[in-house]
């Protein structure tokens, strides 16, 4: 299938490793343009490297941003105003209960995750409107609908911002504009491994026993999602294909999120 996404511009935030590299790397191959923002600059520049390996044809730009900081996402949307997508992916949440949280790891947390796509949103939505024409996509975490209170700062963080998609993107249609989500479940990046070490330190005293917390999880097919799977998703999700769909959020979980046995 022509996804008809070359020609157009794309940014991709936490870009530099697992579902947002694949990500970039999937719209890369479809022959968009991309735009890959992340904090470490040589973490950047390796994904640029992926990238082009995956699509040696792209046009990748890298751009160093800490998407925290209100000065940064200023910036980063100045620079990439023009991109026909917007992808959040960037942030991440500490485990712990409520009585394990900190005043600090909640606004860290999310400054970065909720605060940044909201503000990202704003920014890219104010330009897409004047052109009547563009997709924003955030990547949430299916937390946000299968909570978890040893996982508290994460899945009120998702929440919200699954509200905030599709609130907003039940309204952006009459702009020429598509909000719209995909909550991923537990994928084999390096992300959801420190989650499952944290776990296995906090129940087994030792983190080198992450493999028995997955085991316990019961996943779906045996295993996690790929990056890949969920950056397909997001590919279709994002192109003219999908036109139709706003203030919509689409679980990549395997059905995990009503698994109850």
């Amino acid at each position: 299938m022509d996804l008809r996404l070359a020609g157009k511009r794309a940014l991709v935030t936490g870009a530099s490793k697992g579902i947002g590299l694949a990500i970039a790397q999937a719209l890369a191959a479809e022959g968009c343009r991309v735009d890959i923002a992340s904090r470490t600059p040589a973490a950047l520049d390796a994904a640029a490297a992926a990238i082009r390996k995956t699509a040696p044809r792209a046009a990748v730009e890298a751009h160093c941003a800490d998407l925290a900081v209100l000065a940064d996402q200023e910036r980063l949307a100045a620079a990439c105003a023009a991109a026909d997508i917007l992808v959040n992916n960037a942030g991440a949440a500490a485990a712990g209960g409520l009585d394990e949280t900190s005043d600090a790891g909640w606004r860290e947390s999310w400054e970065l995750k909720v605060f940044g796509y909201i503000n990202l949103a704003r920014a890219f939505y104010r330009e897409m409107q004047k052109r009547r024409d563009g997709v924003i996509l955030n990547v949430i975490g299916y937390a946000g609908e299968r909570h978890n209170a040893k996982y508290l700062i994460g899945s009120t963080g998702n929440a919200a911002l699954m509200a905030f998609t599709r609130t907003a993107g039940s309204a952006s249609p009459d702009f020429g504009v598509r909000i719209l989500g995909v909550n991923p479940g537990y994928t084999a990046t390096d992300r959801a491994e420190g989650q499952l070490r944290a776990f296995a330190a906090k129940k087994f005293g030792d983190a080198e026993r992450w493999r028995d917390i997955e085991k316990e999880f019961n996943l779906p097919f045996g295993r996690m999602a790929t990056p890949q799977e969920i950056a397909d998703t997001v590919a279709f999700l994002v192109s003219p294909r999908a036109s139709y769909i706003s203030g919509t959020i689409i679980t990549v979980d395997g059905g995990a999120t009503h698994r109850n046995f």
